[in-house]
Order: structure tokens, then sequence, then C-alpha cells
């Protein structure tokens, strides 16, 4: 399988991306899945583009932080029934694992990039939707919002994109094998108490409070935000002893910038600290 590449272009500001919309203010990306007719599925060549968006977001300075979601009062359907699965049958083994590898992809670029993510998950949030919003930092939801690893449905294994290594880190083994051995849907009710969604706002307001979260955080310090995201996640393969060894170098490095710096001269000051990102 031959997906052709979509090419990113930067800054990405002036970035019009042909398989999503894309925003940036304030330091905040606002990426979102636009096929509301369909509940925002994804296909070959959205999967592409949405990877090489989140490697591109290394490269942009001006971009603080990420914000996902979904157009027309859902999040996301997953994986296009017609334009991906279809024709996924009658792949061979190599064309198969092809795929598998690139939808794994998006997950390692959204993990990679330095911006902490924040989905905003409104209605239907499915299969690889599903699995944007498990990959992303943050998650909120709408009142209403339902949230199924699918895969187990189609004849598939719940271990897709990353799940089984994810998923039970954020909700526990047992909620997490539920679902995938299930595919039922998580409501936003459960997904807040087990830890999956941050908090629970009405539909209207789940954009906009994603946002106001991402544009605080935005206005944090640039490089301990980065290093926060990075420790996060190279410390799940570390015993604790090396994981306070690594913190110790990555804070130690933190302490060379221009930012903490700035923090204190402002604590002294008595007033807000105004972060520069350097």
């Amino acid at each position: 399988m031959s997906t052709p590449a979509n090419p990113v272009t930067l800054p990405l500001a002036q970035y019009s991306p042909r398989h999503f919309l894309l925003a940036v203010t304030d330091g905040v990306a606002t990426v979102t899945l636009n096929r509301p007719e369909r509940k925002n599925p994804l296909t070959f060549e959205s999967y592409r583009e949405l990877t090489d968006f989140f490697r591109a977001c290394a490269m942009d300075d001006e971009v603080k932080t990420i914000v996902v979601t979904g157009a027309g009062g859902n999040f996301s359907s997953g994986g296009d029934v017609f334009e991906i699965i279809g024709p996924l049958v009658k792949m061979d083994t190599k064309g198969l694992t092809s795929f598998t590898r690139m939808t794994g992809d998006l997950v390692k670029a959204m993990r990679a990039c330095p911006q902490p993510v924040v989905a905003a998950v409104e209605g239907i949030c499915a299969g690889a939707g599903a699995i944007i919003a498990m990959a992303s930092d943050m998650r909120l939801a709408a009142v209403g919002a339902k949230v199924a690893f699918l895969f187990n449905k189609v004849g598939l294994a719940g271990c897709d994109m990353g799940a089984c290594a994810i998923l039970p880190r954020i909700i526990g083994q047992s909620r997490a094998s539920e679902l995938l051995y299930t595919g039922r849907f998580m409501t936003a009710e459960e997904g807040e108490r087990w830890g999956f969604f941050s908090r629970i706002v009405t539909p209207e307001q789940v954009l906009s409070q994603a946002q106001l979260l991402a544009k605080q955080i935005a206005e944090g310090p640039t490089f301990g935000n980065t290093m926060t995201k990075r420790m996060l996640a190279m410390e799940w393969a570390m015993s604790v002893e090396e994981a306070i060894e690594a913190e110790a170098i990555a804070q130690a490095l933190c302490m060379t910038t221009a930012d903490f710096a700035r923090a204190f001269e402002a604590f002294s000051n008595k007033v807000k600290p105004v972060f520069q990102g350097n």
C-alpha cells in the first residue's frame, strides 16, 4: 500500500491542510476533523496528513499546545468503513502490515511532538478516533460523549495503535481489558470516573474549555512543558531510581533557561511571570 505524501509547510499558522481544518491562535493550534456528515471518519490520506502535521509541530516554535476536536457534534467514528476497511479486506499481508504501521505512526507522532495535546471529545469517539483521544495528553468530554475501542467488533484484536500499552496506564488494566475485549462504549461519566477524561462540560463549552486549558499551558514555560511531556513518556520504561536520576538531569536543564530566571525575578517583584519560551 502506498499513500502519497501531503507536504506540511511551515509556519503552521499559514498551512492549509487538505484533510482537516487548522487554526493557530495565541500559540494554540486547533485541529478539527472535518467530515461531519459521516461523523469525521479517517481515511488513508487523513492518517498520513495528521501524522505529518504532528511531526511538523516539532519544528514550529510558535505552536505551544495543540487541541484536537471534531466538527458537527462528534469527535470521530474511526476508520472509514468504505474507504479503509473495504480495501483492507483485499490486501495481502505486506500491504496490511504497511497500513497498520502507518496508523501507529500517527500515535508515535502525537506522543513525540513536544507540544501537549488536548482532546475535546463530543458525541461519538470510536475506533481510531478513540485512539487519537487516548494518545492525547489530556481529554475533556462533552455531556453525552461516548468512547469505544471497536476493533473486536470487526473481528480484530484490541491491540491496535498502542491501545494495549497506553489505555491501561490511563484507566487501569481491568477497565482497559473490559473495553478492549467487548468493544462497548464508555460513557463520559465512566470516562471521568476512571480518569480517561479530566472533566465533563456542556457540548457548547467543550472546545472553548479545551482551548482555554491549552492556552493556559501555552502561557507557561515552553521548555519546561516539553520536558514534562518527554519525561512522562520516557519514565514508563524506567525504574523509580532511573526516573529520579533522569528528572534530576531534566530539571537541571530547565534551571538554565531564561524563563526560570524570569520566574524568580517576577516572584521577587511580586508580579506574575511572563514566559517567553526560552
